[in-house]
């Protein structure tokens, strides 16, 4: 009998230890999960897709001055490619040629907005093209496309509370069905915290 209640004892804790053990587990993957879905943007392995918002933070001053700190919202309205492309850019400037051989053109309709976080919130976003960049499904970073972009493009100085919508245009490849566009601040003169902000381009 002693030797029946020792196993029985010891059964009874291993199956105890082991139901602890699981809900552990389950609570590590709730985690895990939770916090992929909190990061979807921040890495081109996690893109944000047309349609959705990213939100992020800029440092705006300059030289020695105090930065200070803006809340930014960027959000991919859409994406438009290939012939219907080209035919907007035509529409924007004669001077426009067509893509090069192997490519096409893309345009991204983007929405940026700006806030600052404190006071006196006076400095100026400079938002311009060259913040946005094009990137292959691969990771190799495409060239600038230099056309002549739909009006509105995508530059114009933003105050605290501005938000403003506009076009940029990338050339990729057309073998390439899942660009990535990335933005990085800094190419205006900006400092941006927790890196670029990436969107799948379709």
């Amino acid at each position: 009998m002693g030797y029946d209640l020792l196993v029985n004892l010891l059964w009874r804790h291993t199956l105890k230890s082991l139901t602890h053990l699981l809900i552990v587990l389950i609570i590590a993957v709730a985690t895990v999960s939770a916090a992929s879905a909190q990061t979807e943007g921040s890495a081109p392995s996690t893109p944000a897709l047309a349609g959705m918002t990213i939100a992020g933070i800029v440092e705006c001053g300059e030289g020695y001055t105090s930065h200070e700190l803006y809340d930014m919202k960027v959000t991919l309205i859409g994406v438009i490619r290939g012939e219907e492309a080209w035919k907007r850019l035509k529409a924007a400037s004669e001077t426009n040629k067509p893509s090069a051989p192997g490519t096409e053109y893309v345009l991204a309709h983007i929405k940026f907005e700006y806030y600052a976080r404190g006071t006196p919130g006076l400095c100026v976003h400079q938002l311009v093209p060259e913040q946005f960049t094009a990137y292959s499904s691969n990771g190799e970073d495409y060239a600038a496309a230099s056309v002549v972009a739909p009006e509105p493009e995508m530059r114009k100085g933003l105050k605290s509370g501005d938000s403003f919508e506009g076009w940029v245009v990338f050339a990729v490849a057309k073998e390439d069905k899942g660009p990535l566009m990335a933005y990085s601040a800094d190419a205006g003169g900006a400092v941006q915290h927790g890196g670029s902000k990436w969107f799948l381009l379709r």
